[in-house]
């Protein structure tokens, strides 16, 4: 048995990457700056598979100033929004990728509550609470899309 549920991993993480291999997105990651985000998001992000197959934007990787996102944002596939925290930040970037037609992940962990103006804009909800979940969860929705 465990045989078999290690063919099935491989056999799904190679169909995974197969569907990667012809969808290559352009993804934005807006959150709070209440979150540790570099530690909780930037760097499970950038140390996953997701970093290779993807263009992700963290826009404040390697700066703590403002980040012209409206401009940018029309160019977007996916908007990965980290709504553990509120900020009105955040809540403006995911309003306009919401009224440019963008599709929304939410990403919350599983020990704070999600604010129903989240499930106004999105259904594709990823609750965690290790970093394991977190690429899981975002690997599953992006797969939906």
């Amino acid at each position: 048995m465990k045989e078999n549920n290690w063919r099935r991993g491989i056999y799904c993480n190679n169909l995974y990457k197969l569907f990667l291999l012809f969808s290559n997105m352009k993804i934005y990651v807006s959150h709070s700056k209440k979150l540790d985000f570099r530690k909780e998001l930037y760097q499970p992000l950038r140390q996953s598979c997701l970093s290779d197959e993807h263009e992700i934007t963290l826009p404040h990787e390697t700066s703590d100033r403002p980040y012209n996102s409206k401009e940018l944002m029309k160019t977007f596939n996916v908007v990965l929004g980290e709504v553990s925290y509120s900020a009105t930040g955040l809540g403006i970037e995911l309003g306009w990728a919401d009224a440019l037609g963008i599709p929304i992940i939410a990403l919350c962990r599983k020990d704070k509550k999600l604010k129903g103006s989240v499930r106004a804009l999105t259904n594709r909800i990823v609750r965690y609470s290790t970093s394991d979940e977190l690429i899981k969860g975002i690997k599953d929705e992006l797969s939906k899309l």
